[in-house]
């Protein structure tokens, strides 16, 4: 069994990307003279954490902070709706229900309105920082692997049709940042809530974004 990893650029899916062997625990690195050198030492030292998260999420979740709740407003089934006056995601099941989660979204002039959506799914995706996060933060890591405990991409990411945007998960020290205006324009989750968010969407699946 095999899964990709890929680079994040400002939350999109890069070209670079990593097909890891889960059987053999072998790792290769497609179109590397964008990583260069420099990634394969992230990539395999990112081999071991990413092995694991994936293991301790495939588990159910004791903690969790989503609930299934009475929809608000008339939306077809299967549609993500970000209610950014109330830091929740909701995903809606149909029959006037939905699947909510909170969420934190984009601080003052970053978050984002209007409809989208997903162009693509990944688990324990690798980061590499953005160049206006760079700039603010020049301390951070230019890449960090899939699977690190420093890694802001968390356990998956889904990136949609717009430039520089995904929902995705947290790392353990920006959980607290969840129900605020904390990021530079992604929507972040807890862990465990992007895997069931993970699980239930599809490539093409609708994101309406309000305030």
């Amino acid at each position: 069994m095999a899964f990709l990893i890929r680079a994040f650029d400002s939350c999109r899916a890069a070209q670079p990307s990593v097909l890891i062997d889960l059987v053999n625990g072998t790792s290769m690195i497609w179109n590397p003279p964008l990583l260069r050198l420099k990634a394969l030492p992230s990539v395999t030292a990112g081999l071991i954490g990413a092995l694991r998260l994936i293991a301790a999420l495939s588990l159910p979740q004791a903690v969790q902070a989503r609930e299934f709740v009475a929809m608000w407003a008339s939306y077809p089934a299967g549609t993500i709706i970000i209610k950014q006056s109330e830091r929740m995601l909701y995903f809606t099941t149909g029959e006037g229900t939905a699947v909510r989660y909170p969420i934190a979204i984009g601080k003052a002039g970053k978050a984002w309105q209007g409809q989208t959506s997903v162009k693509g799914k990944f688990v324990a995706p690798a980061w590499v920082a953005p160049v206006e996060v760079l700039h603010d933060h020049p301390q951070l890591s230019h890449l960090i692997p899939g699977g690190s405990s420093r890694n802001p991409m968390g356990a998956a990411a889904i990136t949609l049709n717009l430039s520089e945007v995904a929902i995705h998960g947290t790392t353990a020290r920006m959980r607290k940042s969840v129900g605020t205006a904390a990021s530079y324009g992604c929507i972040r989750m807890y862990n465990e809530d992007i895997m069931d968010l993970y699980r239930r969407v599809d490539i093409g699946t609708p994101v309406v974004a309000i305030p």
